[in-house]
């Protein structure tokens, strides 16, 4: 009898620690960047993910009081890792959009970016009227007759493009007529621009802005206008359950105060030598 008294005393304080220790496991929230997407999120000779992202991340963390875990995903398997709970938030440049919100939730936006396109110094488009240096793609009116001169000298030119991404759904809604090459990663697009397997790539113009600088600034350079809203979203948040809503709730006061006492201004200007903040 006392060894059975002694067994189910020793099972129930077991059971006890399991439940302690998944409480506190469920406290971690395990935030997935990509690791390839400079300066937003990258990875050091170490492989450690290092970035404005991730050190937002942790300031983050750090005034939520929550215990984190920052986790390198690919960026095809971001939202299903999300809705099947083997991560708990993205922080990967991912853009807010109408369409990603019908899947999933945002916090923020904390950050922003322009869209540009960048080329071979070699090309003929180095030093094209585009007729715009910046485009409000939510001011359609005002935009109509430089993406119509977007549209003319890219007509049937090969546009390398980072799969999933905002950059894709402008090129599908307005610049039909060019050839889309979809690539896991934006580095990887901007190899085949350098092989001369593309004529232009199409993204995030600090991530290129870095590409070229590793590449060497005699090699490509940006051209074009750079683009803002519209089809290209309302800025960098974090993505989240749609049934998360406490977790948005605290993500959304942490970014507010991060935003008022100028942290992330200061983040931006170390990581990417301007002011990406959302105002």
């Amino acid at each position: 009898m006392k060894k059975i008294l002694l067994a189910l005393v020793l099972g129930a304080l077991a059971t006890g620690a399991a439940d302690l220790a998944m409480a506190k496991d469920a406290k971690k929230i395990r935030i997935a960047s990509e690791g390839s997407f400079a300066p937003w999120n990258g990875m050091d000779s170490s492989g450690k993910l290092v970035g404005f992202e991730i050190d937002l991340a942790w300031d983050l963390c750090k005034r939520m009081e929550a215990e984190c875990e920052l986790i390198a995903q690919d960026w095809d398997g971001m939202i299903p890792s999300l809705q099947q709970g083997k991560i708990d938030a993205i922080m990967a440049g991912m853009t807010i959009t109408d369409e990603r919100k019908k899947v999933i939730a945002f916090a923020g936006p904390y950050g922003t970016e322009q869209s540009t396109f960048a080329v071979l110094k070699s090309s003929k488009l180095n030093g094209a009227a585009f007729g715009a240096d910046r485009l409000d793609l939510a001011d359609e009116a005002g935009s109509k007759a430089a993406l119509a001169k977007l549209a003319e000298l890219l007509k049937g030119k090969a546009v390398g493009v980072q799969t999933s991404t905002i950059q894709v759904d402008f090129l599908e809604k307005h610049l039909p007529d060019v050839a889309v090459r979809s690539y896991d990663k934006i580095d990887n697009a901007a190899m085949d621009l350098a092989a001369g397997r593309v004529d232009a790539i199409f993204g995030d113009r600090s991530p290129i802005e870095a590409i070229i600088r590793s590449m060497g600034k005699d090699s490509m350079t940006l051209v074009g206008p750079t683009m803002t809203r519209g089809v290209l979203g309302e800025g960098m948040g974090v993505g989240l359950r749609k049934t998360d809503a406490e977790l948005k709730d605290r993500f959304d006061k942490a970014i507010a105060d991060a935003n008022k006492d100028g942290t992330i201004a200061k983040l931006s200007q170390q990581h990417f030598g301007y002011d990406v903040t959302v105002r």
